[in-house]
């Protein structure tokens, strides 16, 4: 069986927010949504923890979580950053880009402390006990150096990963009688218009969803195999930059997905679980995570002080 490492993204800006949500207080302790999915992952196997962050807020992460993380937990804590200037040698940040480059950079931001299958999270996303379980067999069992790689989506209802207070984006799957998926596409904008769900999609025409219709979250299992993939997708996405929008367009990791599966150089499994997801998307979002943590506490899956 292989070992396992948790990558977690928590490099994002946080814009709709207003802030740096990954690092907003919503246990009882003062634990951050980060602190559940680490303690979930460490439950469920994980022998590795991997967290990308944006160098600015450094001091702030260390002080809220990564100080507690590094002297609570027994298995190896890694920081690493994601940075504008990671790029392929020969290309340079465009001017007045400010943005990062996306999920998908921000994975390969950690290539050099990845040698195992590993678990790829968003930090402002809780996922629940069951997710972490199911992509840890799968990973642990995962053969590598396959000339097609499989890799794993964790997939839950659309229903249940909307907010009430805007819009989510959330990349819809289509899979076959097997589970096998098939494409995935980046949908935004998505939020209920009466009895309906609707978003857009990348070049913004209009879509109806269904509640049942399975999504990601960003929960994602790989092999090391993704890496040169992904290098490759990179250098592709730099070179059409000036086409899209230098300042603004990312790298995301459900296009290059979507972009291998058509290509059929690789399998990618849908893993269906029951957990509950809620995440912190608003600032009014806040207080439905809180009492959900509270109510989870209450039901003894989660103690009270978490890293006794």
């Amino acid at each position: 069986m292989n070992t396992t490492s948790l990558v977690i993204m928590a490099a994002g800006l946080g814009s709709r927010y207003g802030g740096i949500k990954q690092l907003e207080s919503v246990g009882v302790n003062g634990e951050i949504i980060m602190d559940y999915s680490i303690f979930d992952a460490i439950r469920a196997g994980f022998d590795k923890i991997v967290i990308i962050i944006r160098e600015d807020i450094q001091d702030d992460f260390m002080k809220i979580i990564g100080n507690r993380l590094i002297h609570s937990t027994d298995i190896p804590i890694h920081i690493v950053f994601q940075s504008l200037d990671n790029l392929p040698s020969g290309y340079v940040v465009p001017a007045e880009r400010t943005k990062p480059w996306g999920t998908a950079q921000a994975i390969l931001s950690a290539k050099e402390y990845i040698d195992e299958p590993f678990l790829v999270i968003n930090a402002d996303d809780f996922y629940g006990k069951d997710s972490y379980v199911k992509s840890q067999v799968f990973l642990s069992n995962s053969i590598l150096n396959l000339k097609k790689p499989k890799f794993c989506i964790v997939g839950y209802p659309l229903e249940n990963t909307l907010s009430n207070n805007g819009s989510v984006t959330r990349g819809i799957c289509k899979c076959d009688n097997n589970g096998k998926l098939l494409s995935i596409e980046e949908t935004f904008s998505i939020q209920k218009e009466d009895e309906f769900i609707a978003g857009s999609d990348l070049y913004g025409n209009k879509r109806l969803l269904a509640p049942s219709d399975t999504v990601s979250m960003n929960m994602m299992g790989f092999t090391p195999a993704i890496f040169p993939m992904l290098e490759k997708k990179f250098v592709n996405f730099l070179d059409n930059l000036n086409s899209n929008s230098p300042t603004k367009s990312e790298f995301l990791i459900p296009v290059a997905i979507n972009e291998l599966l058509s290509e059929n150089v690789v399998d990618v499994e849908i893993v269906k679980t029951s957990a509950n997801w809620f995440g912190v998307t608003f600032k009014e979002d806040k207080q439905l995570v809180e009492d959900s943590l509270y109510n989870l506490i209450q039901k003894g899956i989660y103690p009270k002080n978490l890293w006794r």
